[in-house]
C-alpha cells in the first residue's frame, strides 16, 4: 500500500475496507480558503436567524397574553352556537369512531392512529476515520468501512457502499413508518384528522393473530408471517434470520381524555386569530385548566427562544472559525504550532460569536424593551472580554510547560 498527495489507496479484507487519504499543505490551504467565501454566508445567516427568532419570541408571547385574557371555558357535551368564532377552551373524554386496520397485514386495532415499523435485515456500512497532520503541513486520514448484517428501520441502498460487491441488499417489500389515521372526537366536538395525529400516548402493539390471506397477498408466499415476540417475523427462521427478512411490529396510540383551546368553529375547531396576526391552536392529552394550557405553552415558547439563540451563536461560531481557519492551516507546517493557533482561533470564534449573537439579540429587542437590550450587550461584551483574555494567554501558559 503506498501513499501519495491528493490521492488514495486502499486495501480490502473479508468484511472491511481501508482507505488512506493523504492531502498536501497547499491543497488543505486551497480548501481552506473556501471558508472565507462560505463563513460570511453562514455568519449572516445565524444574524438573520437571531433576529428572526426574537421577533418571533416577543409575538408568540404577546399572542398567549391576549389568549389567555379572551378564552371562553365551555363543556364538552354540547356545542351551543352562541359560541361561535370564540376562542374556546374545551376538556373531555376521547372517542373515535372506526377501528384501525393496515391493510397490508391485516392487523386491526382501536385508537386514534396506528404506527407500522418494518425492519429488514440488512448490510450495513459503519465508517471509521482517523486524521494525522504531517511535518511540513500535509494531513493523513485513514478509513475504515466495516460490513455487517443487522436489522435496520429504513431501507439501505447497498450501491453507494465503498465495497458493494458482496454487501448489495434486496428491495424491502414492505415500507416503514406506515401510519393509519382515524377519526376521533371530544365530547361532542368533531376532530380533523390532522388535530387527532397531535393526540394520544403510543404504547406496543403485540401481534398474536395473523390473517396469512392478506400476508400472502403482500408477500406472495404461503408461509409468510409468523407471529415472534408480539412481532411479524417474514422469513423461514426467525432463530437464523437471512438477508432480506423482515420484522413488523406496531404501536397505537391512544388517550381518554383531551383539551383543546382553539378557535369554535361549526361543530369543531380551527386555529384563532390574535390581535398581530397570530394563531392559536392547542391540542393536549389529558384535562388542563385554561391557566395551566397557557402556562405551558408560555414556557414552551422561551425554551424555543432559547435552543434557537444557543443554536443561532454556535452557527456564528462555526461561521467564524471557517474565516480563521487558513490560520491554522498556515501554521500548521509545524503540527504542534498549528493546534496552537488553531485552539486560539477556535477561542477568539466563539468570542466574536458571543458578542455579535448578543448584540443581534438586544437590537431585536430594543423597540420593545430598551433595559434588557441593553443588559444583554453589556453582558455580551464581557463575556467576549473574558473568553479573549484567556485565548490570549492560553499560547503562552502552554509554552512555558
Amino acid at each position: 500500500m503506498t501513499d501519495h498527495d491528493d490521492g488514495w489507496t486502499s486495501q480490502t479484507s473479508a468484511d472491511t475496507v481501508t482507505e488512506v487519504t493523504s492531502r498536501s499543505w497547499f491543497s488543505r490551504i486551497g480548501s481552506s480558503l473556501t471558508g472565507l467565501l462560505i463563513g460570511p454566508l453562514l455568519i449572516l445567516g445565524a444574524i438573520v436567524l437571531l433576529f428572526w427568532n426574537e421577533g418571533r419570541a416577543v409575538g408568540t408571547a404577546r399572542s398567549l397574553a391576549e389568549g389567555a385574557g379572551a378564552v371562553v371555558a365551555i363543556a364538552a357535551g354540547a356545542v351551543d352556537p352562541a359560541n361561535e368564532g370564540r376562542l374556546v377552551h374545551v376538556t373531555g373524554p376521547v372517542s373515535t369512531g372506526e377501528k384501525l386496520r393496515d391493510a397490508a397485514t391485516g392487523v386491526e386495532a382501536d385508537g386514534l392512529r396506528l404506527v407500522r415499523k418494518v425492519e429488514a435485515f440488512q448490510w450495513r456500512e459503519t465508517s471509521r476515520s482517523e486524521t494525522h497532520k504531517k511535518l511540513g503541513g500535509g494531513e493523513e486520514t485513514v478509513t475504515t468501512h466495516s460490513y455487517v448484517l443487522d436489522w435496520t428501520d429504513r431501507p439501505v441502498d447497498g450501491s453507494g457502499f465503498k465495497q458493494p460487491d458482496g454487501h448489495r441488499n434486496p428491495p424491502v417489500a414492505l415500507a416503514g413508518e406506515a401510519v393509519i389515521q382515524g377519526a376521533a372526537r371530544v365530547g361532542a366536538f368533531a376532530l380533523t384528522r390532522a388535530q387527532a395525529s397531535g393526540l394520544g400516548t403510543p404504547r406496543p402493539l403485540p401481534v398474536d393473530r395473523l390473517d396469512r390471506a392478506v400476508l400472502q397477498k403482500t408477500f406472495g408466499v404461503v408461509a409468510a408471517g409468523q407471529p415472534v415476540d408480539g412481532r411479524i417475523y417474514v422469513g423461514v427462521d426467525a432463530t437464523r434470520p437471512r438477508l432480506g427478512d423482515l420484522r413488523i411490529s406496531y404501536e397505537v396510540a391512544t388517550t381518554p381524555d383531551a383539551t383543546v383551546v382553539a378557535r369554535q368553529t361549526g361543530t369543531g375547531f380551527t386555529a384563532y386569530t390574535t390581535s398581530n396576526g397570530r394563531s392559536i391552536e392547542i391540542l393536549r392529552n389529558g384535562a388542563a385548566s385554561p391557566a395551566q394550557v397557557f402556562d405551558d405553552a408560555q414556557a414552551g415558547n422561551t425554551l424555543l427562544t432559547w435552543l434557537v439563540r444557543i443554536g443561532g451563536i454556535l452557527l456564528l461560531a462555526f461561521g467564524f472559525g471557517l474565516v480563521l481557519g487558513p490560520l491554522s492551516v498556515l501554521a500548521d507546517v509545524v503540527p504542534f504550532v498549528g493546534d496552537l493557533v488553531g485552539g486560539a482561533s477556535s477561542m477568539v470564534a466563539l468570542a466574536a460569536a458571543i458578542l455579535v449573537g448578543s448584540v443581534t439579540i438586544a437590537v431585536a429587542w430594543f423597540a420593545s424593551r430598551p433595559l434588557l437590550s441593553a443588559g444583554l450587550v453589556v453582558a455580551g461584551l464581557v463575556v467576549a472580554f473574558v473568553v479573549r483574555r484567556f485565548a490570549g494567554r492560553r499560547p503562552a501558559a502552554v509554552a512555558t510547560t
